[in-house]
Protein backbone atom coordinates (compact mmCIF):
# COMPACT_ATOMS: atom_id res chain seq x y z
CA UNK A 1 0.00 0.00 0.00
CA UNK A 2 1.06 3.45 -0.36
CA UNK A 3 2.05 5.00 2.39
CA UNK A 4 2.49 9.24 2.60
CA UNK A 5 3.72 11.51 5.34
CA UNK A 6 1.76 15.19 5.39
CA UNK A 7 3.93 17.67 6.60
CA UNK A 8 2.16 21.07 7.10
CA UNK A 9 -0.99 18.81 6.86
CA UNK A 10 -3.30 21.54 8.94
CA UNK A 11 -1.89 24.70 7.04
CA UNK A 12 -3.73 26.62 4.10
CA UNK A 13 -2.41 24.08 1.96
CA UNK A 14 -1.83 20.41 3.33
CA UNK A 15 -5.97 20.53 4.86
CA UNK A 16 -6.88 20.27 0.96
CA UNK A 17 -4.75 17.71 0.30
CA UNK A 18 -6.11 15.27 2.83
CA UNK A 19 -8.88 14.20 1.06
CA UNK A 20 -7.69 14.07 -2.69
CA UNK A 21 -4.79 11.68 -1.12
CA UNK A 22 -7.53 9.44 0.43
CA UNK A 23 -9.49 9.28 -3.02
CA UNK A 24 -6.34 8.04 -4.51
CA UNK A 25 -5.98 5.24 -1.48
CA UNK A 26 -3.17 6.39 0.50
CA UNK A 27 -2.74 5.49 3.67
CA UNK A 28 -2.51 8.69 5.62
CA UNK A 29 0.16 10.12 8.45
CA UNK A 30 0.15 13.65 9.02
CA UNK A 31 2.37 16.03 11.00
CA UNK A 32 0.96 18.68 13.71
CA UNK A 33 2.92 20.96 16.47
CA UNK A 34 -0.12 22.05 18.26
CA UNK A 35 -3.66 20.60 17.69
CA UNK A 36 -4.53 17.54 14.98
CA UNK A 37 -7.50 18.68 12.46
CA UNK A 38 -10.76 17.38 13.60
CA UNK A 39 -13.05 15.68 11.26
CA UNK A 40 -10.24 13.50 9.15
CA UNK A 41 -10.73 10.13 10.75
CA UNK A 42 -8.97 8.44 8.23
CA UNK A 43 -5.90 10.60 8.71
CA UNK A 44 -3.13 9.24 11.58
CA UNK A 45 -2.18 12.21 13.35
CA UNK A 46 1.96 12.72 14.82
CA UNK A 47 2.64 15.30 16.97
CA UNK A 48 6.17 16.45 15.60
CA UNK A 49 8.47 19.58 16.02
CA UNK A 50 10.15 19.57 12.66
CA UNK A 51 13.01 21.79 13.77
CA UNK A 52 14.19 18.92 15.93
CA UNK A 53 16.26 16.77 14.40
CA UNK A 54 15.83 13.74 16.16
CA UNK A 55 11.75 13.93 16.64
CA UNK A 56 12.17 13.62 12.69
CA UNK A 57 13.82 10.56 12.49
CA UNK A 58 12.23 8.88 15.05
CA UNK A 59 8.68 9.64 13.23
CA UNK A 60 10.06 8.76 9.59
CA UNK A 61 11.37 5.10 11.76
CA UNK A 62 7.70 4.70 13.00
CA UNK A 63 6.16 5.36 9.96
CA UNK A 64 8.28 4.40 7.15
CA UNK A 65 5.99 6.38 4.46
CA UNK A 66 6.72 5.19 0.71
CA UNK A 67 5.68 8.84 -0.26
CA UNK A 68 6.35 12.55 1.22
CA UNK A 69 4.45 15.40 0.80
CA UNK A 70 6.23 17.96 2.39
CA UNK A 71 4.56 21.58 2.94
CA UNK A 72 5.45 22.99 6.50
CA UNK A 73 7.58 26.12 6.54
CA UNK A 74 7.00 29.21 8.38
CA UNK A 75 4.75 31.77 6.64
CA UNK A 76 3.38 34.57 8.80
CA UNK A 77 2.25 37.56 6.83
CA UNK A 78 4.52 40.40 7.22
CA UNK A 79 7.31 38.27 9.01
CA UNK A 80 8.39 35.29 6.92
CA UNK A 81 10.05 37.53 3.90
CA UNK A 82 13.41 38.11 5.46
CA UNK A 83 12.91 36.40 8.55
CA UNK A 84 15.93 34.67 10.03
CA UNK A 85 13.51 31.58 10.74
CA UNK A 86 13.89 30.05 6.72
CA UNK A 87 17.17 28.93 7.69
CA UNK A 88 15.86 26.58 10.31
CA UNK A 89 13.22 25.23 7.48
CA UNK A 90 15.99 24.64 4.96
CA UNK A 91 17.69 22.29 7.96
CA UNK A 92 14.48 21.03 8.60
CA UNK A 93 13.95 19.83 4.45
CA UNK A 94 17.29 18.38 4.48
CA UNK A 95 16.42 16.34 7.85
CA UNK A 96 13.24 15.32 6.16
CA UNK A 97 14.71 14.24 2.82
CA UNK A 98 17.88 12.30 4.97
CA UNK A 99 15.19 10.54 7.09
CA UNK A 100 12.46 9.60 4.39
CA UNK A 101 15.42 8.32 2.10
CA UNK A 102 17.00 6.19 5.21
CA UNK A 103 13.83 4.65 5.93
CA UNK A 104 12.76 3.28 2.28
CA UNK A 105 11.14 6.06 1.12
CA UNK A 106 10.59 6.42 -2.81
CA UNK A 107 8.61 9.60 -4.15
CA UNK A 108 8.99 12.82 -2.63
CA UNK A 109 8.02 16.26 -3.20
CA UNK A 110 8.51 19.81 -1.77
CA UNK A 111 6.94 23.15 -1.97
CA UNK A 112 8.49 25.92 -3.08
CA UNK A 113 7.94 29.55 -3.99
CA UNK A 114 7.54 31.72 -7.03
CA UNK A 115 9.68 34.03 -5.07
CA UNK A 116 12.82 31.94 -6.55
CA UNK A 117 12.96 33.32 -9.75
CA UNK A 118 13.91 37.17 -10.78
CA UNK A 119 10.49 38.55 -10.59
CA UNK A 120 11.63 41.42 -13.07
CA UNK A 121 11.74 38.90 -16.22
CA UNK A 122 7.62 38.99 -15.66
CA UNK A 123 7.02 35.21 -17.35
CA UNK A 124 8.84 32.59 -15.27
CA UNK A 125 9.37 29.22 -16.82
CA UNK A 126 11.11 26.28 -15.32
CA UNK A 127 15.16 26.04 -16.55
CA UNK A 128 14.96 29.29 -18.52
CA UNK A 129 13.87 32.31 -15.97
CA UNK A 130 16.89 33.14 -14.11
CA UNK A 131 16.60 32.42 -10.53
CA UNK A 132 17.34 35.32 -8.33
CA UNK A 133 15.79 35.63 -5.59
CA UNK A 134 15.29 39.11 -3.51
CA UNK A 135 14.58 37.70 -0.33
CA UNK A 136 15.40 35.51 2.26
CA UNK A 137 12.59 33.30 2.15
CA UNK A 138 13.26 32.63 -2.10
CA UNK A 139 16.58 32.31 -1.31
CA UNK A 140 16.17 29.52 1.27
CA UNK A 141 13.47 27.51 -0.94
CA UNK A 142 15.76 27.54 -3.53
CA UNK A 143 19.14 26.82 -1.97
CA UNK A 144 17.10 23.63 -0.59
CA UNK A 145 15.79 22.64 -3.77
CA UNK A 146 19.31 22.88 -5.28
CA UNK A 147 19.95 20.64 -2.31
CA UNK A 148 16.85 17.94 -3.32
CA UNK A 149 18.19 17.87 -6.52
CA UNK A 150 21.76 17.01 -5.86
CA UNK A 151 20.58 14.41 -2.61
CA UNK A 152 17.95 12.34 -5.08
CA UNK A 153 20.36 11.64 -7.40
CA UNK A 154 23.26 10.57 -4.57
CA UNK A 155 20.18 8.53 -2.80
CA UNK A 156 18.24 7.14 -5.70
CA UNK A 157 14.91 8.98 -5.00
CA UNK A 158 12.35 10.30 -7.23
CA UNK A 159 12.11 14.10 -6.38
CA UNK A 160 9.86 17.10 -7.62
CA UNK A 161 9.74 20.51 -6.34
CA UNK A 162 6.27 22.07 -6.51
CA UNK A 163 6.64 26.24 -7.10
CA UNK A 164 4.11 27.67 -5.63
CA UNK A 165 2.46 31.25 -7.26
CA UNK A 166 -0.04 33.33 -5.76
CA UNK A 167 -3.33 31.30 -4.27
CA UNK A 168 -6.03 32.23 -2.34
CA UNK A 169 -9.11 30.51 -1.06
CA UNK A 170 -11.11 29.07 2.52
CA UNK A 171 -8.53 29.07 5.59
CA UNK A 172 -6.26 31.77 4.29
CA UNK A 173 -4.43 33.82 6.61
CA UNK A 174 -6.65 37.42 6.94
CA UNK A 175 -3.59 39.08 6.03
CA UNK A 176 -3.46 37.98 2.70
CA UNK A 177 -4.60 40.07 -0.41
CA UNK A 178 -7.91 37.96 -1.02
CA UNK A 179 -8.90 37.18 2.65
CA UNK A 180 -8.70 40.37 3.60
CA UNK A 181 -11.09 41.92 0.99
CA UNK A 182 -13.62 39.49 1.43
CA UNK A 183 -13.44 40.15 5.07
CA UNK A 184 -13.20 43.44 5.01
CA UNK A 185 -16.41 44.00 2.86
CA UNK A 186 -18.44 41.82 4.11
CA UNK A 187 -17.82 43.87 7.45
CA UNK A 188 -18.72 46.60 4.90
CA UNK A 189 -15.61 48.14 5.83
CA UNK A 190 -13.05 50.01 3.69
CA UNK A 191 -10.77 47.41 1.50
CA UNK A 192 -7.51 49.31 1.85
CA UNK A 193 -5.64 48.11 -1.54
CA UNK A 194 -2.92 49.28 -3.96
CA UNK A 195 -3.56 51.02 -7.21
CA UNK A 196 -4.22 47.39 -8.12
CA UNK A 197 -2.27 47.21 -11.72
CA UNK A 198 -0.11 44.71 -11.56
CA UNK A 199 -1.06 41.75 -12.99
CA UNK A 200 -0.81 37.89 -11.04
CA UNK A 201 -1.01 35.03 -11.27
CA UNK A 202 -3.89 33.22 -8.85
CA UNK A 203 -4.90 30.05 -8.63
CA UNK A 204 -7.19 28.55 -5.43
CA UNK A 205 -6.03 26.94 -2.91
CA UNK A 206 -8.18 23.56 -4.07
CA UNK A 207 -6.45 23.30 -7.65
CA UNK A 208 -2.75 24.17 -5.70
CA UNK A 209 -3.86 21.26 -3.00
CA UNK A 210 -5.01 18.86 -6.37
CA UNK A 211 -1.85 19.79 -8.41
CA UNK A 212 0.69 18.85 -5.92
CA UNK A 213 -0.91 15.59 -5.05
CA UNK A 214 -0.85 14.85 -9.31
CA UNK A 215 2.96 15.65 -8.72
CA UNK A 216 3.19 13.37 -6.58
CA UNK A 217 1.19 10.45 -8.36
CA UNK A 218 3.65 11.40 -11.48
CA UNK A 219 7.33 10.19 -12.23
CA UNK A 220 8.12 14.20 -13.11
CA UNK A 221 11.22 15.37 -11.52
CA UNK A 222 12.53 18.62 -10.68
CA UNK A 223 10.60 21.81 -10.76
CA UNK A 224 7.12 22.68 -11.34
CA UNK A 225 5.69 25.59 -11.62
CA UNK A 226 1.92 25.34 -9.42
CA UNK A 227 -0.19 28.01 -10.96
CA UNK A 228 -3.45 29.07 -13.42
CA UNK A 229 -0.94 30.47 -16.30
CA UNK A 230 -3.50 33.01 -16.50
CA UNK A 231 -2.15 36.94 -15.91
CA UNK A 232 -4.99 38.74 -14.35
CA UNK A 233 -4.58 42.32 -12.89
CA UNK A 234 -4.98 42.97 -8.27
CA UNK A 235 -7.67 45.30 -9.11
CA UNK A 236 -9.55 43.09 -11.03
CA UNK A 237 -9.75 40.48 -8.65
CA UNK A 238 -10.44 42.99 -6.07
CA UNK A 239 -13.15 44.59 -7.94
CA UNK A 240 -14.81 40.70 -8.91
CA UNK A 241 -14.65 40.32 -5.24
CA UNK A 242 -16.49 43.87 -4.90
CA UNK A 243 -18.89 43.27 -7.23
CA UNK A 244 -20.04 40.05 -6.13
CA UNK A 245 -21.07 41.52 -2.64
CA UNK A 246 -22.15 44.31 -4.24
CA UNK A 247 -20.11 46.77 -2.20
CA UNK A 248 -18.10 48.43 -4.55
CA UNK A 249 -18.46 51.84 -2.77
CA UNK A 250 -15.81 50.45 0.24
CA UNK A 251 -12.99 49.58 -2.25
CA UNK A 252 -10.25 51.73 -1.58
CA UNK A 253 -7.51 51.20 -4.48
CA UNK A 254 -4.40 53.66 -4.29
CA UNK A 255 -4.92 53.95 -0.26
CA UNK A 256 -1.67 51.72 0.21
CA UNK A 257 1.43 52.98 -1.55
CA UNK A 258 2.90 50.29 -3.86
CA UNK A 259 7.15 49.68 -3.83
CA UNK A 260 8.87 51.57 -6.80
CA UNK A 261 10.78 48.34 -7.74
CA UNK A 262 6.89 46.55 -8.30
CA UNK A 263 6.96 44.38 -10.75
CA UNK A 264 4.51 44.56 -13.42
CA UNK A 265 4.01 41.05 -14.45
CA UNK A 266 4.62 37.82 -12.32
CA UNK A 267 3.05 34.73 -14.54
CA UNK A 268 3.65 31.35 -14.76
CA UNK A 269 4.84 28.83 -17.51
CA UNK A 270 2.64 26.32 -16.85
CA UNK A 271 3.39 23.32 -20.14
CA UNK A 272 5.21 21.19 -17.37
CA UNK A 273 2.54 21.18 -15.20
CA UNK A 274 -0.02 20.30 -18.06
CA UNK A 275 2.06 18.18 -20.19
CA UNK A 276 4.17 16.55 -18.37
CA UNK A 277 2.54 15.84 -14.94
CA UNK A 278 -1.10 16.03 -17.35
CA UNK A 279 -2.86 18.51 -14.85
CA UNK A 280 -5.54 20.95 -15.69
CA UNK A 281 -7.45 23.40 -12.86
CA UNK A 282 -11.13 22.64 -11.64
CA UNK A 283 -11.69 25.97 -10.87
CA UNK A 284 -11.91 29.68 -12.74
CA UNK A 285 -11.37 32.58 -11.02
CA UNK A 286 -14.90 33.21 -10.88
CA UNK A 287 -15.95 29.67 -9.19
CA UNK A 288 -12.88 30.31 -6.81
CA UNK A 289 -13.58 33.68 -5.65
CA UNK A 290 -17.27 32.43 -5.04
CA UNK A 291 -16.30 29.79 -3.01
CA UNK A 292 -14.18 31.90 -0.69
CA UNK A 293 -16.29 34.12 -0.14
CA UNK A 294 -19.26 31.12 0.72
CA UNK A 295 -16.33 30.03 3.21
CA UNK A 296 -15.80 33.61 4.87
CA UNK A 297 -19.68 34.51 5.28
CA UNK A 298 -19.97 31.38 7.33
CA UNK A 299 -17.02 32.55 9.26
CA UNK A 300 -17.63 36.44 10.65
CA UNK A 301 -20.00 36.26 13.44
CA UNK A 302 -19.45 40.45 13.77
CA UNK A 303 -20.02 41.09 10.04
CA UNK A 304 -22.56 43.64 9.10
CA UNK A 305 -25.81 42.11 7.05
CA UNK A 306 -28.11 45.02 7.08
Amino acid sequence: MKKVLVTGASGFIGRHSLPLLLDRGYEIHAVYSKLPLKNYPYVKWHQTDLLDSRQVFELMGRVRPTHLLHFAWFVEPGKYWNSVENFQWVKAGLDLMQAFASNGGNRLVMAGTCSEYNWHYGYCVEYLTPLEPASLYGTCKHALQRMLDAFAVQAGLSAAWGRIFFLYGPHEHPGRLVASVVSSLLRKRPALCSHGRQFRDFLYVQDVADAFVSLLESNVSGPVNIASGQPVSVREVVCRIARKLDAEKWVRLDAIPTPADEPFLVVAGVNRLTREVGWQPKYDLSRGLECTINWWENRLPDRDIT
